[in-house]
């Protein structure tokens, strides 16, 4: 059920058929991040979204006197947004399904359960997401029973917050078809039992995999739709473009038609999930862009890993707060390096899910192994997606082989209440290591993992720069030592960005050549106290210049 309705105008050929052929735009401040031109207050570009001059107010108006105006007043303009790993089939699949996000026990969560179950239909699943124990006061590993004494007939089946764990009652389980008791385990997964082997109802990582094979599939109308509601949740938080970190063939044909008819009002970098159809497709017909330049293919995503919520980020010595337990590994040494050689041979950009230390230190010797000399010259662009737990002496390593760290500054602040107590004191110092990786000379590709995260990326600026949650606190921040400054936040989540997607030529600065995307803000983020941050209004989302997303309400807080 949508609970509601973004205001969003959609890019479409119209847009520009009635264009003047140049608008210049006026702001008090542009930030463009071009180090040849860092500020400036005007703007042109043409009626195909290109910039064609960028300068100061005057002399632009001089320049182009027929050009239809864009001022802007007192607002600042930045170079659009870009989410460098994020999953917006998944946002907008949220929509439709039970949001346990925030909920603060177990039993809140099951409130939640039976007020979305009222509106289903008999013989439906009962899906939801969000849920996390980490923020009850109990904060176990909920089970099947507390969902059957609800929900004895209907199939319930709950994804965690971080998206590596699963939640099922009985009826689920059941229709998975085979017997989930005993000692075996899936590869790259775990099934919880109890002490008499009996499966408890939760999941983890590649094991949800038994439950999401046997839920409904969804049809290529709802896959439509969960993108398009993604995609404008995007947009309404000044994204304009996303890193869509997992892609599998039903999804990237839905983007494919969704370009086709002109309903992508923002950049998709999208990624081959795993070793699978999309990378034989990406082999066989090679990297591929969509003619509007909307829609990218040319990277693969694979899993080192699972999370540290759910400990199941491989780790080199066992968790603090769970002896014996180091995580587990979702694709073993082998199976990895052959998905990566694979990917080498067909020039596709490799990015990793990495969490734990050993997943971190497995990834870089492996790109290593695979890349040899080109390691060092930094062509390849390889990725480890969130790089959150590295130790000491691979910190350097990243730098040293141009493997840039995709990672997610609200990882950090969500987690800082339990992190510590998960992998110890000593460990924590190689976490989150953002402030350590950059000094070092590696590029760091900001984004928030959504729907894990919000969206919002102005969260993502303020959790950079402060460390500290909504509220401010820790006073000071959390390791505060590992911050980073407004501009190195901004940069992160523009041209480093768009660099870590082949984009940088094309998107991540405002200059001459560039595709005008940018967002207006009322307040200039680069000289606001850290702390407002998080409160930026935003005024507008614009790619190829046309605007995208405008508030319905000029007086909105948004």
């Amino acid at each position: 059920m949508l609970r509601y309705v973004l205001p969003v105008v959609l890019f479409s050929a119209s847009t520009v058929a009635t264009a003047a052929p140049v608008t210049v735009l006026t702001a008090a401040r542009i930030h463009t991040m071009d180090p040849a031109q860092p500020r400036a207050q005007a703007m042109a570009y043409d009626a195909g979204g290109k910039i064609l001059a960028v300068g100061g107010k005057q002399e632009l108006l001089r320049r182009y006197p027929r050009a239809r105006r864009l001022d802007v007043g007192a607002a600042t303009v930045v170079p659009g947004l870009i989410d460098s790993h994020a999953h917006v089939f998944e946002l907008g699949f949220n929509r439709i399904r039970a949001d346990l996000t925030g909920a603060r026990s177990k039993a809140e969560a099951l409130q939640r359960l039976r007020d979305f179950a009222a509106h289903l239909q008999p013989g439906q699943w009962l899906l939801g997401y969000g849920w996390d124990q980490n923020d009850w006061l109990d904060p176990r590993f909920p089970n099947a029973e507390d969902l059957d004494t609800e929900f004895s007939d209907c199939p319930v089946w709950l994804q965690r917050i971080d998206g590596h764990a699963g939640w099922a009652n009985s009826a689920a389980m059941s229709a998975v078809g085979r017997d989930l008791s005993g000692d075996w385990q899936p590869d790259g997964g775990r099934i919880l039992r109890d002490d008499h082997g009996k499966p408890t109802g939760i999941f983890i990582d590649d094991a949800m995999a038994l439950l999401e094979k046997a839920r409904p599939p969804l049809d290529a109308a709802a896959t439509e739709r969960a993108l398009t509601l993604g995609m404008q949740a995007a947009i309404a938080e000044g994204l304009t473009g996303v890193h869509d970190a997992r892609v599998d063939m039903s999804v990237l044909r839905a983007y494919q038609r969704l370009a086709d008819s002109k309903q992508l009002p923002l950049r998709i970098t999208a990624f081959a999930d795993g070793d699978d159809d999309v990378l034989e497709l990406l082999c066989r017909e090679g990297l591929y862009q969509h003619p509007s330049g909307r829609l990218k293919l040319r990277t693969v995503k694979l899993y080192a890993d699972g999370a540290l919520g759910s400990r199941g980020a491989a780790m080199l010595e066992d968790y603090s707060d769970d002896h014996g337990n180091r995580g587990l590994l979702r694709m073993s040494p082998d199976a990895m390096r052959t998905a990566i050689a694979k990917a080498k041979r067909c020039g596709v950009q490799v990015a990793t899910h990495a969490i734990g230390d050993r997943g971190n230190r497995q990834v870089l010797d492996l790109y290593e192994q695979a890349l040899g000399a080109d390691a060092r010259r930094g062509d390849p662009r390889w990725r480890i997606e969130h790089a959150q737990i590295i130790a000491a002496q691979d910190l350097p390593r990243l730098a040293a082989m141009h493997v840039i760290a995709a990672m997610q500054p609200t990882h950090a602040t969500s987690d800082m209440p339990w992190a510590e107590q998960r992998i110890g004191p000593a460990r924590i110092n190689g976490a989150y290591a953002w402030r350590q990786l950059r000094d070092s000379g590696a590029r760091l590709a900001l984004g928030s993992d959504f729907p894990v995260e919000s969206a919002d990326p102005r969260l993502g600026l303020y959790a950079t720069v402060t460390r500290a949650d909504a509220d401010g606190k820790p006073l000071g921040g959390w390791h505060p030592e590992e911050k980073l400054t407004a501009f190195e936040a901004l940069r992160g989540f523009t041209l480093d960005a768009a660099y870590a997607g082949f984009a940088e030529g094309e998107v991540g600065s405002l200059a001459v050549g560039k595709s005008a995307d940018f967002v207006v803000l009322e307040q200039d983020p680069l000289a606001v106290e850290p702390g407002q941050l998080r409160d930026l209004k935003l005024l507008g989302t614009y790619v190829d210049g046309a605007t995208v997303w405008k508030p319905a309400d000029p007086t909105s807080t948004k």
